[in-house]
């Protein structure tokens, strides 16, 4: 089989895939409509998974040096009641790593750094992907030229206009009716936990530390969709005024202009495959989930060490391409269902009754059973990546 790519979209699943291939031999070129390639204003939290596939694309010690180890931390209820407690240090005795937390820029910067110069074409749009043939290359128009690659990976994000070619009958994302606001501290605060959520009634808050003792806070709201304030920071402030500490403490270490709003959308309705031809679809394309589980990034990094371990081992494309659908669109829908299912048990919750049975629930539940929650979708085993060498 040939050895050209397309990626379209520089996000983490897309420089994420563009790794992996280069480590199998490939030639790649990533497009990327965006002038600014990094959200600098928020944060991540990796999971056992997601730093397993980072260890197969070759940065996973990395991103470890520069991430943070969640150890201490759980869920809240706003009077700051303990409801369940976070052990990461039992998460290490399982799968021999907490939780991390890493500033988005900084994960990106390192998939970046792990690609050659010019790999990378900012400001460029792929406006159509064409087949030459039916065993043909594709050829991906961007504004000024035609590039032909043997294969293409859409990772153009949850509003993908890829799939929406691909697939034009899917009803693609729909709005999940919440709407989250967040962004990263400007200096170190003081924080007892390294990850903390609080759950109230149709609204969350939650922080993650970072290793230079900044963290990244975030407010999940149920709202109507295209609802902006004026003031975002002002506007977190009165929605969680008499919520406990250190919740003022992260707001007032927060620059009015570093707050970031989005609707979350999902794709509520699974797609039929994965792949369609020479094009694999990968990350929010693929399977865009609501943020619920912490699990969107790992599953996209997950995608980018599949797929190219399929590419490393298959004879030809089609059949790499059928096994990474076969291997990753049940797990990665399985996982958007979770946390769909947690979103509506967890922040979208909002009748008091409700909120107060759940609330009994947790308080309930063995610390034994939040590990094996996270276990669930963290404990995934890698593929083994065949480095610089492809099938004949």
């Amino acid at each position: 089989m040939g050895n050209s790519a397309v990626v379209v979209g520089g996000g983490i699943g897309g420089l994420a895939a563009a790794v992996g291939l280069r480590l199998i031999g490939w030639e790649v070129t990533v497009v990327e409509r965006a002038a600014t390639l990094a959200d600098a204003g928020a944060g991540i939290s990796l999971h056992a998974n997601g730093l397993r596939a980072l260890d197969v694309l070759g940065i996973g010690a990395a991103v470890r040096a520069a991430a943070h180890p969640q150890y201490t931390g759980g869920t809240r209820t706003p009077n700051g009641r303990l409801l369940t407690r976070m052990d990461g240090a039992a998460l290490e005795r399982e799968l021999g790593t907490p939780i991390v937390g890493i500033p988005r820029s900084v994960l990106h910067r390192l998939l970046r750094e792990a690609l050659p110069p010019g790999c990378l074409r900012v400001g460029a749009e792929a406006t159509t992907v064409e087949r030459t043939g039916p065993d043909g290359p594709a050829r991906v128009s961007v504004p000024g030229s035609e590039l032909e690659a043997d294969l293409v990976v859409a990772a153009d994000g949850v509003h993908s206009r890829l799939r929406a070619r691909l697939y034009p009958h899917h009803p693609g994302p729909v709005y999940s009716g919440s709407t989250v606001l967040r962004a990263i501290t400007e200096h170190p605060v003081d924080l007892a936990d390294d990850f903390r959520i609080t759950w109230g009634r149709g609204a969350e808050f939650g922080h993650i530390t970072f290793a230079d003792g900044r963290a990244e806070w975030h407010a999940v709201l149920n709202a109507p969709p295209g609802i902006r304030h004026p003031d975002p920071l002002e506007a977190v402030r009165r929605r969680f005024a008499h919520w406990h500490d250190p919740i003022p403490a992260l707001l007032d270490a927060t620059r009015p202009d570093a707050v970031l709003h989005h609707d979350i959308h999902e794709l509520a309705t699974p797609l039929p495959a994965f792949t369609a031809g020479p094009v694999a679809l990968l990350g929010d394309a693929a399977h865009a989930m609501t943020p619920n589980l912490g699990q969107g990034a790992c599953q996209a990094l997950e995608d980018a060490a599949t797929l190219a371990a399929a590419l490393a081992a298959e004879p030809t494309v089609a059949a790499a391409l059928a096994r990474y659908d076969a291997e990753r669109r049940p797990r990665s829908q399985a996982v958007a269902r979770a946390a769909r299912q947690a979103g509506g048990m967890g922040q979208q919750l909002a009748h008091p009754a409700a909120v107060a049975l759940r609330d009994t629930a947790l308080r309930l539940l063995p610390s034994r059973a939040v590990i094996r929650a996270i276990l669930r979708h963290a404990d995934w085993t890698p593929p083994v990546l065949a480095v610089g060498h492809r099938a004949p």
